[in-house]
């Protein structure tokens, strides 16, 4: 199956880019093709929409084809994917599992404790405890989260640090576009208008994890024992039709299927949006809230840190790219 691996990979890597300017496609990644409700033994691109709409409505450049360069492709309607954040009640010491988030959020999921040398963390998404880039180290971070009644009295952490978000909209850096901009602004400054304009990068800026730590205030004050699930048994890495299983605060303990696995992906961070590559699809097993559950195999290891989804799937990056990303170590059993 190697070569057939490679092949499937080589051939999503060359059209990704096409794909995903195309409408509604929201994700495209490999995995096992869907026909009649019943899944085929039949290795595929699998590229996700917000929604399926008729071949006729969509101009031939938006079609997907049957096939890229003999490949079988397959289309899946998942629907938009979001950051997951949403309700529960304080825990003292708080194991993962439960609603945690920085102020100027809602709510999302304390994923699980990691360690950096001798200290430990509550490891969650960026969305979650630094409040998609908003968020300073040194900031508190609340268990609850502020939509589950958390205040200052139930600061659990403190922010340390956090993998920032690139979207596609940032100010672009490149000096030309740069100086035809002020061009453009002088212009409009002298026919009086009051409009302005702003360069910004339209080439999707890929990232891999939407991922932060925060260190308790008092190690005491957290548990590695994933509610329901307990301490994880180690860490493995995600592979097609694994099962799995997570606790989140919003759906509490559900399980899923990986779908799909090197996914690229667009994700609406409220309106704007980040392009993410290398992650993984479950089926439908979160909701808003879920975010920073901590993904496990059936044999209790640590495969993935959820941080996304749709009303059909769960977006999932592979636990290896957070935990290097970051430098740190997941607490395992023994």
């Amino acid at each position: 199956m190697g070569s057939e691996w490679q092949s499937l990979a080589q051939v999503k890597a060359s059209h990704l880019p096409r794909l995903l300017t195309r409408r509604h496609v929201v994700g495209v990644g490999i995995g096992y093709k869907v026909k009649g409700g019943q899944t085929l033994d039949v290795l595929s691109v699998v590229v996700s929409v917000e929604r399926k709409v008729p071949a006729a409505q969509l101009a031939p450049s938006d079609r997907i084809p049957p096939t890229l360069d003999g490949i079988p492709t397959d289309v899946v309607e998942t629907g938009r994917f979001r950051a997951f954040q949403d309700p529960t009640r304080r825990y003292r010491p708080a194991p993962p599992g439960v609603s945690i988030g920085h102020p100027l959020v809602t709510a999302g999921t304390f994923g699980c404790v990691v360690r950096r040398g001798s200290e430990v963390f509550i490891l969650s998404n960026n969305h979650v405890l630094a409040a998609t880039n908003r968020g300073r180290p040194g900031d508190r971070i609340r268990q609850p989260g502020p939509v589950d009644g958390g205040t200052v009295a139930d600061e659990i952490a403190e922010l340390v640090e956090f993998i920032p978000i690139r979207f596609g909209d940032e100010p672009t850096t490149c000096p030309w576009a740069e100086w035809f901009v002020r061009w453009l602004n002088e212009l409009l400054r002298w026919i009086g208008s009051s409009h302005r304009l702003q360069a910004v990068r339209t080439a999707a800026a890929f990232n891999e994890v939407d991922a932060a730590i925060a260190r308790p205030l008092n190690p005491n004050d957290i548990t590695p024992a994933i509610l329901q699930i307990g301490i994880p048994k180690g860490v493995a890495d995600p592979t097609l039709g694994m099962e799995v299983q997570k606790f989140g605060r919003t759906t509490r303990y559900t399980r899923g299927r990986i779908l799909q696995v090197d996914v690229t992906a667009n994700v609406d961070y409220d309106g704007r949006i980040a392009t993410f590559q290398g992650q993984v699809m479950a089926g439908a097993m979160s909701a808003p809230g879920d975010s920073g559950s901590a993904i496990l195999d059936m044999n209790g290891r640590l495969v993935g840190l959820l941080f996304a989804g749709s009303e059909t799937t769960t977006l999932i990056h592979p636990i290896g790219r957070v935990l290097q990303a970051l430098r740190v170590e997941a607490v395992v059993e023994g």
